[in-house]
């Protein structure tokens, strides 16, 4: 067990060459370049006050697993080591499970849950539980079941996009994408053609797809909490602002509520 701690226990290696910037740190600029899931979360957490108070506290929930699995990038990329490897992956996971739970449009519903988000909560920690034990396991798999988690998210994100009304919100969906797509390929390109980019100093794809999904990924979640207001409370009319400017939409999207009311405690994980 001791052993699975150990630097370079993992059997995964980006690449950046190790300790080649720091004596202390295997990886140094994927590292640091997870320095965005420290800074934006707390900014989101303040921003989303008001939808954390009219619409779902859980939202703050899913800002603190980001920096969790800032926390957990960095502590592997520093140390290349197994136990790194798998918190890693796992913290993503648990978001994407906790995003599922909270932001599946209810029309999605299996009969059998009736309607209630909390069973589907419910459901989806258990879930979370054994594919956590599972992982742990069984380390080869979890790239599949990440991948295998992310497609439905495209899907849905897809089919909510081709429902919303709101330009400026589908622009933010066509840049969550793209996005998206550009760190997919960084991560690609680091993985398959590591020699091309040593060959040109600049073996750091990796670090540029930390900066890519932090920015893709905290914006799909913007994206579903808007989509979920419009489904489930359209009463209270969500919009999407930026800050620190609303008329600069390259700032940090939130979402507000034009008429807040009492949140409905079956419509909340």
């Amino acid at each position: 067990m001791w052993s699975h701690l150990e630097r370079g226990s993992s059997p995964v290696d980006w690449c950046e060459s190790n300790y080649s910037i720091s004596p202390v740190i295997a990886e140094f600029v994927n590292t640091v370049s997870n320095v965005l899931f420290f800074l934006f979360p707390p900014v989101l957490i303040h921003l989303f006050q008001e939808y954390s108070r009219f619409v779902n506290p859980g939202i703050n929930v899913l800002w603190v697993l980001l920096m969790v699995v800032g926390l957990s990038s960095a502590y592997f990329h520093a140390t290349l080591s197994l136990v790194g490897q798998l918190l890693d992956e796992l913290a993503i996971l648990w978001v994407f499970m906790a995003a599922f739970a909270m932001f599946l449009p209810r029309r999605y519903f299996p009969k059998f849950l009736g309607g209630n988000r909390r069973v589907l909560a419910f459901y989806s920690s258990v879930f979370s539980v054994f594919s956590t034990g599972f992982l742990v396991m069984h380390p080869a798999a979890n790239a599949f079941a990440l991948m295998t988690l992310a497609l439905p998210a495209v899907g849905f994100l897809y089919k909510e996009l081709n429902r919303v009304k709101c330009a400026r919100v589908y622009r933010l969906g066509i840049r969550c994408v793209a996005v998206s797509c550009l760190a997919v390929f960084c991560w690609i390109m680091d993985r398959l053609f590591c020699d091309a980019w040593l060959s040109i100093d600049f073996p750091y794809m990796h670090g540029v797809w930390h900066i890519l999904i932090f920015i893709a990924s905290y914006t799909a979640l913007v994206l579903f909490a808007y989509f979920n207001v419009l489904e489930e409370r359209p009463e209270q009319k969500p919009q999407l602002k930026y800050w620190p400017r609303n008329d600069f939409e390259l700032g940090v999207p939130y979402i507000t509520i034009k008429h807040p009311c009492k949140k409905d405690r079956n419509l909340a994980i």
